[in-house]
């Protein structure tokens, strides 16, 4: 059964056949308009308007562990684009309150997690095209040892990406993540790497180094040892251990350019600072900016263990433990095969260029107001 179709001006004759096809001349077919539809494509993630946050990028992403450091400054990122955002979120949600002006109204929706669940992990990414995973934490509890926390909800998370069809995975790990390393928090960053790729061998693998920020516990947290006293702590000085830092806001705008990146893919960025610095010169210019009178002194590895021991005794969030001890001592590895932060188009920021925006805080009232150029840049290293 064929359904006749007449169109006028030249007056021809087409033929719809059952199955939807037109007949006719060549040269009419091609002036009558078809319809392409765009099948597994919802229409509220169709690219539209100017670009900035009243518009929409295209982009759908459900970001883990959005509540922490880097967190906030990747749904920023995101956010300031025209990105519809999911939060998943175990705390509280007036933790959650500084995330809620970062996108246009009704494009950042918040929802109850349970990490351990999985249809609670499949609801978070239902309507996404994008996965980011940020989940991690410094320290272990009793109900969240590192295992779980960097090896087993990773890959969840990749396993019910690639069943849900996620076109991008974003992973972030560490820079020194090493499955010899004698900190257990990198020991299990280096297993949650290859577990993520096993479950989903597309995903993309960021390692960046310590960050630093207003907010970081790198920085931060060198500049707190004051309330200990003058001296500061470091093993052999702190010149044996060498450190490359990177700008907080530098990771996340890497991650939002490898969603843009159709090449991405599969790939691993080494993200690290312009500049490697010995530990101890990285400190000795914290505390010149800070205006902190700073004398370091050696402390060997037991000693720094056993007072480390003593923080991790309270149920709370421990001031450092034994293990970012070791942590901080590790020497940052060199990537020069893996691509960076230019690969992805962004100019990495050195420390001297964002100290000041951390560490004013810890100023007294009469230096509040110093400019930076005071402090002398730390001497830089290049092994």
């Amino acid at each position: 059964m064929a359904t006749v179709i007449f169109v006028s001006r030249p007056t021809v004759v087409l033929s719809r056949l059952s199955n939807g096809t037109l007949v006719g001349p060549p040269a009419v077919l091609a002036t009558v308009p078809v319809k392409i539809q765009q099948r597994k494509v919802h229409h509220a993630l169709i690219p539209r308007g100017k670009g900035g946050r009243s518009s929409f990028s295209g982009v759908a992403a459900t970001v883990f562990g959005a509540t922490g450091f880097l967190g906030r400054y990747v749904v920023s990122r995101l956010g300031r684009v025209g990105s519809q955002i999911v939060i998943p979120h175990r705390c509280d949600q007036y933790d959650t309150m500084h995330l809620r002006p970062m996108a246009d109204l009704g494009q950042i929706i918040f929802m109850e997690w349970d990490a351990r669940d999985k249809d609670s992990i499949k609801q978070a990414i239902a309507h996404s095209n994008v996965v980011i995973n940020l989940v991690g934490r410094e320290w272990e509890t009793r109900n969240y040892p590192f295992e779980d926390v960097h090896v087993t909800i990773p890959q969840q998370i990749a396993r019910a990406a690639k069943e849900a069809g996620i076109t991008k995975l974003i992973h972030l790990s560490h820079l020194n993540a090493d499955i010899r390393s004698p900190s257990k928090y990198l020991r299990t960053k280096a297993v949650g790497e290859e577990a993520v790729k096993a479950e989903f061998p597309d995903a993309i693998i960021m390692k960046p180094s310590e960050m630093f920020g207003r907010e970081d516990r790198f920085f931060n947290h060198f500049a707190n040892m004051r309330w200990f006293g003058k001296a500061v702590p470091l093993i052999a000085l702190g010149k044996k251990t060498v450190k490359q830092p990177v700008y907080v806001v530098d990771v996340a705008k890497a991650i939002v350019n490898a969603i843009k990146d159709p090449d991405s893919n599969g790939k691993t960025y080494a993200l690290a600072g312009p500049n490697r610095y010995l530990l101890h010169d990285l400190v000795e210019y914290v505390y010149a900016v800070a205006h902190r009178p700073f004398v370091a002194y050696p402390l060997p590895r037991p000693l720094y263990h056993m007072i480390a021991r003593l923080f991790e005794l309270p149920p709370f969030e421990p001031w450092t433990t034994r293990d970012k001890v070791d942590r901080f001592h590790i020497t940052d590895m060199k990537y020069p095969d893996l691509p960076g932060l230019e690969d992805l188009g962004i100019v990495p920021t050195s420390i001297e260029q964002k100290a000041i925006e951390v560490l004013r805080r810890h100023r007294r009232f009469r230096w509040l107001e110093e400019e930076l150029g005071e402090a002398r840049p730390a001497k830089t290293v290049d092994f």
